[in-house]
This record gives C-alpha cells, sequence and structure tokens, in this order.
C-alpha cells in the first residue's frame, strides 16, 4: 500500500474512532448519573410555589419534589442547581446539568436546542393588573408599562400577540419582577398564573386580577439532546408517577388543585 494512502486511510480510522467516541459521549447522561449516584438538576429559587427557598434556605417547591422524586425512583441523590429563566437551558447544554426541572415550558425555539419530557404538572402564564385598569384583549395593552422576567415563557409569548409600542420593562429574576409591578413601576404584569396568585394574595392593597390569557403551557423536564437513554428513563417515571397519583397528589399540596389532562 503506497506511503500516502496508508496515511489517508489512518486519518480517516482516527478521524471514525473521535467520531464514534463523540456519539457515545453524547448518550452516556444516564450512565453517568447511576455510576456517580448523583442526578444534577437544574432548579427555581425565585418561583413560587413551584421553586424558592424557605426559612433555613433550602429549597422548597413543586418543582424541586419532583427533582427529588427522579432521583429517588433513579436510586441516586439529587444535587439541587439554582438556576433563572435566562440561563437554565445553558446549563443543561453546558453539562452543568442533567435536567432542567424549572417551570419549563416546551415550544418549537426550545425544542431545536433541547428535549422534553412528557408533562408533569399544569401552568399557565397571563396578563395581570389593577381591576380599575380595562384591558379585555391585547391591544388594550397598546402604550401600557408591563414587568416580565427576561428570557421567561410570558416574555416569549407576550411579544408575538401585544402590540408593538407595549413598553417592556425586563428584569433578570422574578422576584424583581413581581417587586416592580407591586411597587407601581408598572400597571402590568406577566407572569404564570401560580405566582401572580401568590402576589395578589400576599399583596390585597393592589387589588390586581387576571386580565388576558398568554398560555396554557404545563411544566416539562428538560434533557440535553441526544439523550434518549435518559430521557425514556425520566418519562417512565413520570408515567408511573402519574398512575400511582404522586403527581396529583404532589400538585394539590403546592397549586391547590390536581394535575387534569397533561400531554405526554
Amino acid at each position: 500500500m503506497p506511503k500516502l494512502h496508508r496515511r489517508a486511510v489512518s486519518f480517516g480510522l482516527a478521524l471514525a474512532v473521535l467520531a464514534a467516541s463523540g456519539a457515545a459521549q453524547a448518550q452516556n447522561a444516564l450512565d453517568n448519573v447511576l455510576k456517580s449516584k448523583t442526578l444534577k438538576v437544574a432548579i427555581p429559587t425565585d418561583y413560587p410555589p413551584y421553586g424558592s427557598v424557605d426559612k433555613t434556605m433550602q429549597p422548597v417547591g413543586l418543582d424541586i419534589d419532583m427533582a427529588r422524586l427522579i432521583a429517588t425512583r433513579l436510586g441516586v441523590k439529587v444535587e439541587l442547581v439554582p438556576v433563572t429563566s435566562a440561563n437554565r437551558i445553558p446549563y443543561l447544554q453546558t453539562k452543568k446539568a442533567d435536567l432542567v426541572i424549572s417551570t419549563l415550558g416546551k415550544n418549537a425555539e426550545r425544542e431545536k436546542v433541547i428535549d422534553f419530557s412528557s408533562a408533569y404538572a399544569p401552568f399557565f402564564q397571563g396578563v395581570f393588573g389593577p381591576k380599575n385598569l380595562k384591558i379585555a384583549s391585547f391591544a388594550d395593552m397598546a402604550g401600557k408599562t408591563v414587568a416580565v422576567t427576561r428570557g421567561a415563557m410570558e416574555d416569549q409569548e407576550l411579544n408575538k400577540v401585544a402590540p408593538p409600542n407595549v413598553d417592556y420593562r425586563r428584569f433578570e429574576d422574578n422576584n424583581a419582577t413581581i417587586a416592580a409591578f407591586v411597587s407601581g413601576q408598572t400597571q402590568t404584569l406577566a407572569a404564570s398564573g401560580a405566582v401572580a396568585a401568590q402576589m395578589i394574595e400576599k399583596n390585597p392593597q393592589i387589588n390586581a386580577e387576571f386580565k388576558l390569557l398568554l398560555k396554557d403551557s404545563p411544566c416539562f423536564v428538560g434533557i440535553a439532546k441526544g439523550e434518549d437513554a435518559l430521557k425514556a428513563k425520566v418519562n417512565e417515571i413520570i408515567a408511573g408517577a402519574k398512575k400511582d397519583g404522586t403527581l396529583d397528589a404532589m400538585s394539590k399540596k403546592w397549586l391547590g388543585k390536581g394535575i387534569g389532562e397533561l400531554p405526554v
């Protein structure tokens, strides 16, 4: 075999080995979790009742309970990784987390970069404002200020339907978004129904109410592209927890209502 040809063949084999190695690494998240006995889960800590911190600064909420449930049924311990709406997907893509359980809604843009499990909890986004502020349609939001968390689902959805002259006031986390609306910095708020319900209960003086539905968007577990084995295992756990009533009990505990009909 000519020397040049042998080099070409050797180079080709080397590339094939590297490609095979890369493919194997892309598929081994579940094996790594089981070998390390640790599941790293990105969770919210500023989005009650899905995720917040208690008086001892420990994470609590529906998403935290879900993370612990998956880890328990995998037979491993859970490592909770606090994230914001803006960085939760990058944490998954850069392997800082094995899963994202952080009020994550599914849409076409996100499906291009990550995979999703079956839904595990109900969730919806809406626009909220004072009862004396007339808003019956998205056209009525023209010229009005709205507090919204940067990169969150409600930020994306409002952009699709609101008039171009809506005055967005974007904040880096949900606590800052809620505080801005409650303090009167904005006329309206775009948030999840659960978060808004807690805000209204804690701040009756603002006399706020639900105005417009942005999206009925159940919560899904985010999984890195190509991690089919981990995705299948998570879906198996979710299906089992639906069947035995665990998810329904969890939803009633944190949201005050059952899971209803969730998409698979």
